[in-house]
């Protein structure tokens, strides 16, 4: 079943009269389980389209559904709550809350959801399992390596249980090895929870832990293509 359908998406962006197309008549459909790496250089458009797939930003024309609604069919309260807890966000720059601890870091989409505030520590906690920092829980983000604040970003993506995982370019500040295990960490993810990961990057070595590799081109997609050589993620955390 797709989790997500793009039908002849477009977006242009608008400045003092001038017209910048940043996607050009882009369709595809992404099933649930499935892990998708977006690839392209600077200007392609898939940030942009990461935005789009996101509810953070609108498409110009075109048709965005999302599971079974299309983007136009959501209220913005309803938007804002799928956000929150049907999609998780994982960016380079780990955008965590400096001066608060690790565990509080990874409660705050609970915040805004309808879990019950009795039940947050105990889903932080094991979120924070999940990748392998439940020694870090009272560190602030500055104590940590910067491999072990993006996995208290993919924690804190991973607490209300999302239908899908944006990782935007999550390897861009990290050195090789603390790279390979956040790639080890979403990979996992994927094959073991049966999560839908959806992942931007310009390296092809970590777009090969995706299924599939869709790569852009001036706002158009130039390829779309399965993995055959699939990276395997090792048993780092057992």
């Amino acid at each position: 079943m797709s989790l997500i359908e793009v039908k002849n998406l477009e977006k242009t962006f608008h400045d003092e009269k001038v017209e910048t197309p940043a996607l050009r008549g882009v369709s595809f459909d992404v099933d649930e389980g499935e892990f998708l790496a977006i690839m392209g250089p600077s200007g392609s458009g898939k940030s942009t389209l990461l935005h789009t797939l996101g509810f953070l930003d609108r498409q110009t024309k075109g048709e965005y559904k999302f599971d079974g609604k299309t983007i136009d069919e959501y209220s913005d309260d309803e938007l804002a709550k799928a956000r929150n807890e049907k999609m998780g966000f994982i960016f380079q720059t780990f955008n965590l809350l400096r001066r608060t601890s690790v565990l509080e870091n990874v409660k705050l989409p609970l915040l805004y959801s309808s879990v019950p505030e009795s039940a947050w520590e105990e889903k932080a906690r094991k979120a924070l399992d999940s990748v392998g920092l439940s020694h870090r829980l009272h560190h602030e983000p500055s104590q940590l390596s910067g491999g072990e604040r993006q996995r208290v970003a993919i924690a804190r993506a991973l607490v209300n249980n999302p239908k899908v995982i944006f990782a935007d370019e999550p390897t861009g500040n990290l050195d090789s090895k603390s790279g390979k295990t956040v790639m080890e960490i979403i990979q996992k993810l994927n094959e073991e929870e049966g999560r839908t990961v959806i992942l931007i990057t310009h390296e092809t070595y970590t777009a090969e832990h995706a299924q599939r590799i869709m790569k852009l081109l001036e706002g158009e997609i130039e390829s779309d293509i399965k993995v055959d050589h699939r990276h395997k993620a090792d048993d780092f955390l057992k």
